[in-house]
């Protein structure tokens, strides 16, 4: 693996270094201190962390976007799209062949990422989404109304916002309503293997043993959706486990992995993070009660709300990258090779790029966010997650007097993706 050939004045301090890969950084916002030391001091360094291979740590919001622009120079696919210890990647190898323990989207460069690409993007375009807004306003109505029920108080995550985009995601997906505890279940297990509420084992893990864990979960993952692809190659439907199952690549059914990742990344995906984002949301209008009445008193401010809400959680905190020649990046040599870490949650921070940056502004016009990526690898599910959270808040911010803090919030330990894992509220209605 290649080393950044790089002089010493470009390493991040050891204690950044390591606060990027403590999962407990990312839950208590310390994640946030080191970004705004970085952006300040050293935007493009070089983290050295003990079990990891070095990289560079970008969290300036013009260089991610950059790298995002250059699909042929930074590449997805060569080494691993999440950061793994070193200990972990060579295990992953081991099992896989590759990087990575799934291939989906995420884990593609070009040609073969634009082909898998196109097989559901014209499932998720704001066209094909205006079929399911119905629906999706029943089911927001729904939730609604079990939170109404709760009597003014509830934990926000465990009642309303697990639940309704996973319920979503599944209805179009084709999951039946009883396997989604399952699914819900084994996301927490993949996005959240440090996170002691969450994970599958919880004794402390060596990488190997992670490694082995979260193939157990794809294992799971595999076995369950072999089932639905047979079952939709028989019998298909009008919804999108049948796009996957019966697709075709130069003339023959996607490679049983292939088509595996592809339902993770949409049976995960697909709800996680819109769950930490609507989470987010109301946590934030609890705290912010001008922002509360401003969007009460302005309905037309919920679109706001939604992309602030995005930018304010990015729950997906990083992606990594690596070079595929040698290039200048932020007056930096990055060489062949070499890994880099793109830091949302830190360029939704940049303060070249947002006025009050660390202020929650529902009215925030531009908002140039890049929660869902940028480029060729943009979060395909962008559009549903926006429809989702709008049409839930339309629901229940006209039904709500006030909203409040109840106790304390709790986010999940994770680098990769994260968000609220406990948010109790109590509130009244109008």
């Amino acid at each position: 693996m290649a080393t950044p050939t790089v002089a010493d004045d470009t390493d991040v301090p050891a204690d950044i270094a390591a606060t990027l890969v403590d999962p407990t950084a990312y839950a208590d916002n310390r994640i946030h201190d080191a970004y705004r030391w970085l952006r300040a001091n050293n935007p493009l360094g070089v983290a050295r962390p003990n079990g990891y291979a070095p990289f560079w740590v970008v969290t300036r919001h013009a260089h991610i976007a950059a790298i995002s622009r250059q699909n042929e120079l930074f590449h997805n696919a060569d080494r691993p799209t999440t950061l793994t210890p070193i200990a972990m990647e060579e295990r992953v190898r081991k099992i896989t062949g590759g990087p990575n323990l799934v291939r989906s989207l995420v884990q593609m460069d070009a040609p073969d990422h634009p082909k898998y690409r196109a097989l559901t993007q014209g499932w998720f375009m704001p066209g094909n989404l205006t079929k399911f807004e119905p629906r999706i306003r029943e089911i927001a109505r729904h939730t609604v109304e079990k939170m109404i029920a709760k009597g003014g108080a509830c934990d926000f995550v465990a009642d309303v916002a697990l639940g309704y985009p996973l319920h979503v995601i599944m209805e179009i997906l084709g999951v039946p309503e009883q396997d989604e505890p399952r699914m819900l279940r084994l996301t927490q297990e993949l996005f959240g293997p440090h996170d002691p509420d969450k994970t599958r084992i919880r004794e402390q893990l060596t990488a190997e043993q992670l490694a082995a864990m979260l193939q157990m979960v794809v294992n799971d993952f595999s076995t369950y959706f072999r089932v639905i692809t047979e079952d939709r190659r028989r019998d298909p439907r009008d919804d999108l486990a049948s796009v996957i199952a019966n697709a075709r690549i130069n003339g023959d059914y996607l490679p049983e992995h292939d088509a595996t990742s592809y339902y993770i990344i949409v049976a995960t995906a697909g709800h996680d993070t819109t769950s930490s984002s609507t989470a987010g949301a109301i946590w934030a209008l609890a705290e912010n009660p001008e922002q509360f009445a401003m969007v009460k008193a302005d309905p037309s401010l919920i679109s706001g709300l939604v992309d602030e809400a995005i930018r304010w959680m990015t729950p997906v905190k990083n992606f990594m990258r690596s070079a595929s020649a040698d290039t200048e990046l932020g007056g930096r040599d990055v060489k062949k090779g070499d890994w880099l870490m793109l830091c949302y949650a830190s360029a939704n921070r940049d303060e070249e790029v947002f006025e009050e940056p660390y202020r929650f502004r529902c009215d925030r016009k531009p908002n140039r966010h890049i929660a869902f990526g940028y480029g060729a690898h943009l979060c395909l599910g962008q559009y549903l997650a926006k429809l989702e959270m709008r049409i839930l808040f339309e629901e229940l911010l006209p039904r709500l007097k006030s909203i409040a803090l109840d106790g304390e919030v709790k986010m999940t330990q994770a680098v990769f993706v994260n968000g609220p894992k406990r948010l109790p509220i109590r509130f009244e209605l109008d």
